[in-house]
């Protein structure tokens, strides 16, 4: 494999991270970490949180990792981002929860988080973040 790719137990261990902080803010959320394309690498479901929790964590962290940055930083009412994200296949959600992850400088991907509020979700994915 790629030695700038994320691997399995980084991801792993990033969620396991991101749940840490949730049970930390006494928050029920799902964490997604994905790789730089968006595509699904570890996902956790904390009991009780929602099912759209699953779905909205992930089309955060894709959002993150296509464009380099927060989630939260998008523009989510920007025509160019809207456009981008419908030529995309409209799985990025533009909204704050997911942060994009580094390594040696690269982008490798973003983990994301949803299920309690915008900056709790953030919380979370930053805790993760923080491993790598």
């Amino acid at each position: 494999g790629c030695l700038m790719a994320l691997i399995l137990v980084e991801a792993n261990r990033m969620v396991q991270a991101a749940i840490n902080k949730a049970n930390e803010l006494n928050v029920k959320v799902s964490i997604a970490v994905c790789d730089a394309g968006g595509s699904l690498l570890a996902f956790n479901r904390m009991e009780g949180a929602s099912a759209v929790s699953a779905i909205v964590s992930q089309g955060k962290a894709a959002a993150s990792a296509g464009f380099g940055r927060a989630s939260g930083a998008l523009q989510a009412d920007s025509p160019v981002i809207q456009a981008i994200i419908a030529n995309m296949g409209g799985r990025m959600l533009p909204a704050q929860g997911a942060v994009p992850l580094h390594k040696n400088g690269e982008l490798v991907g973003a983990i994301g988080g949803s299920g309690a509020t915008a900056q709790e979700d953030e919380e979370c994915a930053q805790a993760g973040s923080a491993t790598l």
